[in-house]
């Protein structure tokens, strides 16, 4: 009981403090080779959740090194994790990463990007991204989106077409989003 307890006036206190600089979100992904390599003939991936959950055990781990040891973001001062199942689901987990130094304006863009990378640059960056990061159709494309609620999506997609990334009046970053049919200026 001792431990329990520790534990939570651990986490209690990477609560009050400053809040975390990165939360990254990473899902199982069924495709990967390491999964298809492994299954039996006539098996589908939602036959084997132990394979899914070794191969993202891994994967995971070696996502936390690089980020927490190789300081891809920065020094980091601290980290923790929580993994989800969810029924009829894949595992995913929420990392949240605090770094010794706030991140500056300026630095934003070299670690999130809200923009479809450029088929000519990175064709396969395209494909990937193009494939499973883009949401919807919803808003005025389609109105009948299992989103929409009052004739909006909650969600607030479509988003527009912006050079620099802002703050919301509720405090929500606006990621650049730059018009890939128009030259920067």
């Amino acid at each position: 009981m001792a431990l329990v307890c520790t534990g939570c006036h651990e986490i209690c206190t990477i609560v009050r403090g400053p809040r975390h600089n990165y939360q990254i979100h990473v899902r199982a992904f069924i495709a990967w080779s390491e999964i298809k390599e492994e299954l039996a003939r006539g098996q589908s991936p939602a036959d084997r959740h132990d394979l899914i959950a070794r191969v993202f055990r891994q994967k995971l781990i070696k996502l936390i090194h690089i980020i927490t040891k190789s300081c891809i973001y920065g020094d980091v001062n601290c980290w923790m994790y929580s993994i989800e199942w969810q029924k009829r689901d894949f595992p995913r987990a929420h990392i949240l990463i605090r770094l010794k130094e706030k991140i500056r304006r300026a630095d934003v863009h070299n670690f999130i990007r809200a923009e479809i990378p450029d088929i000519q640059k990175g064709p396969v960056l395209f494909e990937i991204a193009s494939k499973h990061m883009i949401y919807g159709p919803c808003g005025a494309l389609n109105m009948k989106y299992p989103c929409m609620k009052d004739k909006k999506c909650p969600k607030r997609y479509r988003r527009e077409m912006i050079c620099e990334t802002q703050t919301a009046e509720d405090g929500y970053p606006l990621y650049r989003r730059r018009n890939p049919n128009k030259e920067a200026v």
